[in-house]
């Protein structure tokens, strides 16, 4: 196993395209990083720079205490799991987990071995003499995962490895993984545009924009204290609501209600901000309370477990997670109470998280 360091990486495609931007990250040894953001902010190009399959324009990639941004990717014993498997059609089971093995001169006693081993490892010990065309998806993508590990490597990249699999696939199989790289201690790069996967798989996430690394930190830290409005509204189902407030008196005001308990620290008086609040930290009462904001009901959505509001409060609309029980209809009005000690503040210029002083 081995630390990853990227100092200052930049990537720039042909006609000035900036596919990565001055990214700098430290990846601890044995720990398992997820880097998260919607299609086209980088993320898989990081990934493969770190790989050798890119070429930055400026920085170093450092793994362990080598220098290997100019090492092609043979040369920084690492593995990579793609999302499409990539294994071959006409190899039995055990012949595509040892393909690596066998590159390298290992005796084939040995290749075997290790073959069953790693296999048994993602439960696939009874498969090794079938052909993937008699496997299912997710039992191709434990090849795919074995192959990588019976080598070895210092360092595991998976590049969105569950997007091809169904939801019942997908939940599964996270499982599986999680509790083999607690196992295996193996450091670990993994991509993703999937919040939930981010925020079950990883030990750190590192939300990208724009090529930029915007927060990188524990997933509850992430969920709980997102450092943007992007990262707020990005991750969370339904995402952070965001509205517009106005600090009155040591006090936020949201229309012509005033919250109590909401710290605003020493922001002056009638500076405008915006409140951030996550769907599950706003209780919803039937009747009128005391700093409570008047909401008019527009849609009403059962989750299972929950029951997901959409509501408008004078001309700003938000969501609200409550009970099942609730007695909520649409086209009606209910009051509804943010837990002040949950509110977020973030100016509504370079939206970024204000942290009262």
């Amino acid at each position: 196993m081995a630390t990853i360091r990227l100092d200052a990486v930049t990537k720039v495609y042909g006609r000035g395209v900036v596919a990565v931007d001055d990214v700098s990250l430290d990846i601890a040894d044995g720990e398992f990083m997820v880097l998260l953001g919607p299609s086209g902010c980088g993320k898989t190009t990081l990934l493969r720079t770190i790989a050798g399959l890119e070429h930055p324009a400026s920085g170093r990639v450092f793994i362990g205490d080598d220098d290997v941004t100019n090492l092609p990717p043979r040369r920084r014993d690492l593995a990579m799991v793609f999302q499409s498997y990539a294994i071959f059609p006409h190899l039995k089971v055990a012949d595509n987990i040892g393909f690596g093995l066998k590159m390298r001169g290992v005796g084939a006693t040995d290749i075997r071995a290790r073959a069953q081993r790693a296999a048994e490892q993602v439960e696939l010990g009874g498969l090794l003499d079938r052909y993937p065309s008699q496997l299912s998806g997710g039992q191709r993508q434990r090849v795919a995962l074995a192959r990588a590990i019976v080598t070895e490597p210092r360092v595991m990249l998976m590049d969105e490895p569950l997007s091809n699999l169904d939801a019942l696939l997908r939940l599964n199989f996270r499982a599986e993984l999680k509790k083999l790289a607690n196992a295996l201690r193996m450091t670990t790069v993994y991509v993703t545009h999937d919040q939930v996967e981010a925020l079950s798989l990883g030990e750190r996430i590192a939300v990208m924009r724009d090529g930029r690394i915007v927060q990188c930190d524990r997933p509850r830290v992430v969920y709980d204290q997102p450092a943007t409005q992007f990262v707020g509204s990005f991750i969370g189902n339904p995402p952070m609501n965001f509205v517009r407030a106005e600090v009155d008196g040591r006090r936020l005001r949201i229309g012509d209600r005033v919250l109590p308990g909401v710290d605003v620290g020493d922001l002056p008086d009638g500076r405008m901000v915006l409140a951030g609040l996550r769907a599950e930290h706003i209780e919803a009462h039937a009747e009128p309370s005391d700093a409570a904001l008047a909401a008019a009901t527009q849609v009403v959505e059962l989750l299972g477990s929950n029951l997901m509001i959409t509501a408008q409060v004078g001309d700003q609309q938000l969501k609200l997670l409550t009970r099942t029980d609730f007695p909520a209809v649409e086209d009606d009005t209910i009051w509804l109470r943010p837990e002040p000690d949950r509110v977020l503040l973030y100016d509504p210029e370079t939206l970024e998280r204000i942290t009262p002083a």
